[in-house]
């Protein structure tokens, strides 16, 4: 569990970097824009890699909280349906864009619930607690802060057909094959 939560640590440290000290963050980018990339990169990986390691290491023995009921599955697996739709929003402005404000927040929200919806043990409840918590507080601070324009597509009213086209299949290749290699669980297996 500590490679868990030291994971989180830097993940989601460095991910809150501007919510709490954006003065900071800009002093790094302006000082060396190449370099606070380079950082926020290798901290996040890091992160990432020791989240997953953490993970893997305590579902070999983990702490049960609750028990869903089976039909929850279902639930979660409509709440996921838009996660990489909005996930990939930001990069192709159109109407989804527009609508959501911040999508990206919006999908990570909507990801960390539905999996506490079917995975009841202390890690899940660390892990998709910590990024619903992160994404609240998130999206709580940009009420405040000024955003930064993203690089992607230019807008067009295409954007939203390309989207919706891309998302699903992403969630399809997640589902069908990619949450079982990168995870080991078939979700409707």
């Amino acid at each position: 569990m500590l490679v868990l939560v030291l994971g989180l640590i830097l993940f989601l440290g460095i991910h809150s970097v501007a919510i709490v000290a954006m003065p900071l963050r800009n002093r790094a980018v302006a000082a060396s824009e190449v370099g606070w990339k380079l950082l926020y990169a290798v901290i996040s990986l890091l992160g990432l890699w020791l989240i997953a390691r953490g993970y893997a290491a305590y579902r070999l023995d983990p702490y049960i909280v609750y028990v869903t009921p089976g039909w929850m599955r279902h639930l979660s697996a409509l709440l996921l349906l838009p996660v990489f739709i909005l996930f990939l929003a930001p990069y192709f402005p159109g109407r989804i864009k527009r609508v959501t404000v911040h999508p990206q927040l919006i999908a990570v929200k909507l990801w960390a619930l539905s999996h506490l919806l079917v995975n009841g043990t202390l890690g899940d409840l660390v892990l998709f607690g910590s990024f619903l918590t992160w994404a609240v507080v998130d999206r709580i601070s940009m009420k405040r802060r000024q955003q930064r324009p993203l690089p992607g597509a230019p807008a067009s009213a295409y954007n939203d057909v390309i989207l919706i086209v891309a998302g699903l299949a992403l969630y399809g290749v997640t589902v069908v094959w990619g949450h079982k290699w990168l995870i080991g669980v078939a979700p409707f297996g």
